[in-house]
């Protein structure tokens, strides 16, 4: 078993990796648990079942000898880290894991923008040893669902040319949504607001069922708005999108409709159509009509158990969908979009 710790007390912390990593036991041992405030890393160890594990407790504030991140990082029985803290504080938290030569899970998305994710990708490939260089994943747990991963194999199953496609996230944040109660997105000090935090997923999951026809997005153009004042900068987007390959598609991603809600994205065929929710997959062909229900399910416990088992596998490479390049590509996407509505609607080219 691995030796790890869980960095990060937050919401998705408490209620996804932490369960995530006692679900592998097996592949995982928890042995300890850090967040800045000794407050809230004695809450995230409070949550812990009463027959579970007993990691031990690390913070930054109050300082003491013995209980900081650094002390955490020169253990030799901690072998990875989680890192699922505030997205501006994880760029410096993963370079110093992985210096200290720990493997790396760290959520996405991978930076806070493209500049920052391809410097920290460049220093990862650069600057740590190539012979002992530690893993780094990315946690994009869409990329893990179960409704996804089965919506994949029915693009592949029913082939054909690709025509088009959408991606429809409408939503609503409201004032008491324990995610907007949390003060780093309350006020968020990066682009996007919940565009960034949230919409990324919906972005991955649309590159994924892109990836299971052949295709990768290489142009993007949006109108952005503001549809709910508390929801700053930016809570909805509405763009277009071309591969590579020459088909054109629609992205719509809003956190401030109130009186809509749900997801649809589809790939369309010359053989017919794919629609994915995170709890339903249908299938269009000639044939007729198909339809799959799905229990809802993150997907974390199962990117946290794909990367063990990459730890476990010692092969020095992650599985391909929590590669940087591969989270990187969700973000750039994004951002694209973004600023393709502050600069009113103008095509942005993305990297393939």
């Amino acid at each position: 078993m691995a030796g790890i710790a869980l960095l990060g007390a937050g919401i998705f912390a408490r209620h996804e990796h932490l369960p995530a990593i006692l679900a592998s036991p097996n592949l995982l041992s928890l042995k300890a648990v850090y967040s800045r405030s000794q407050t809230s890393s004695v809450a995230l160890a409070d949550a812990l079942p009463a027959d579970g594990p007993k990691p031990d407790i690390y913070y930054d504030s109050p300082s003491e000898p013995g209980r900081g991140l650094a002390d955490l990082l020169k253990r030799d029985d901690i072998v990875a880290v989680d890192v699922a803290l505030p997205i501006l504080a994880q760029p410096e938290v993963i370079k110093a894991a992985l210096k200290a030569g720990k493997h790396v899970l760290s959520e996405k998305p991978v930076a806070a923008d493209v500049k920052g994710a391809r410097e920290l990708i460049k220093w990862y490939e650069t600057e740590l040893p190539a012979e002992k260089k530690p893993l780094w994943g990315v946690a994009e747990n869409f990329r893990f669902m179960k409704s996804l991963v089965f919506a994949g194999e029915e693009v592949k199953r029913i082939g054909g040319r690709v025509v088009s496609f959408k991606l429809e996230k409408f939503g609503w944040v409201a004032e008491d949504n324990k995610y907007f109660n949390t003060q780093w997105r309350k006020v968020p000090d990066y682009q996007g607001g919940f565009l960034l935090d949230g919409g990324v997923h919906f972005v991955a999951a649309l590159r994924y069922l892109l990836g299971a026809s052949g295709q990768e997005l290489s142009k993007v153009a949006a109108y952005t708005a503001l549809l709910e004042e508390r929801l700053q900068p930016l809570d909805t987007i509405h763009g277009v999108a071309s591969t590579k390959q020459g088909v054109n598609g629609s992205i719509v991603l809003s956190f401030g409709t109130e009186f809509k809600n749900g997801t649809d994205l589809e790939i369309i065929t010359t053989n017919g159509t794919v629609s994915w929710s995170p709890t339903e997959v249908k299938t269009v062909t000639k044939e007729g009509e198909s339809k799959k229900e799905f229990e809802y399910s993150s997907g974390v416990g199962e990117e946290v158990a794909v990367f063990a088992r990459a730890i476990k596998a010692g092969t020095g490479k992650v599985d391909g969908l929590q590669t940087p390049e591969e989270a990187f590509k969700d973000l750039e996407v994004l951002e694209g979009l973004l600023e393709s509505g502050s600069g009113g609607a103008k095509v942005k080219e993305i990297s393939v």
